[in-house]
């Protein structure tokens, strides 16, 4: 029915999360619409994403190719003692759109999962020791931002038990938070309220 660059486009864009073939043949015919330079520019976007970008030294958030640091560590308002830990990149976007978290972040890159083959050796904690150790100020408290699933509270254990020696004060976000959601769809509302009333 249709050409076969177009055909090979909508099998790429198929591949991406929550993008089925529908709605990658819409974006397809949509892209189809658009004028040659927009095209040529968002091809150019694409080209460069990933040797423009690189993960934050001290948290493993997002930066800029030449930025050491990402926007978030580089701001001196931020509250330095505490640290928030969540599963991926994308759990910090909902966390900031609260406006009610001003502390650090620390990306674990994933959740322990042994039905998975993700044990811990393959997550960021080594990193979260070592930066434990060496913070000034001292971290005074470390949330974990984990979602309400098996793999986030089995995560969340392994973590507090390697933290005891630091006397470091653990929270959780409060379960208001429906067992088995994913963070990353939670809305700004439910988010404020499970920060608040983390234990």
């Amino acid at each position: 029915m249709f050409p076969s660059s177009i055909k090979k486009l909508i099998s790429e864009l198929s591949k991406l999360p929550e993008i089925g073939p529908r709605a990658a043949t819409r974006l397809v015919l949509h892209l189809l619409n658009r004028d040659q330079s927009e095209l040529d520019n968002l091809s150019s976007v694409i080209k460069t994403l990933k040797s423009e970008t690189q993960l934050c030294q001290q948290c493993f958030n997002l930066t800029e190719k030449d930025q050491n640091f990402c926007p978030i560590c580089q701001d001196l308002k931020r509250d330095r003692q505490t640290v928030c830990l969540v599963e991926n990149v994308l759990n910090i976007i909902p966390l900031e759109k609260t406006g009610y978290y001003h502390g650090l972040y620390h990306v674990l890159g994933g959740l322990i999962s042994p039905g998975n083959g993700a044990g811990p050796e393959k997550l960021k904690i080594k990193e979260l020791i070592e930066r434990l150790k060496v913070a000034e100020p001292k971290i005074a408290e470390v949330i974990f931002a984990l979602s309400p699933t098996t793999e986030g509270d089995t995560t969340t254990l392994y973590i507090e038990r390697l933290l005891r020696p630091f006397k470091i004060k653990t929270s959780r976000l409060g379960r208001g938070l429906s067992v088995g959601s994913d963070l990353e769809y939670i809305d700004e509302n439910t988010l404020t309220n499970a920060l608040l009333s983390r234990k």
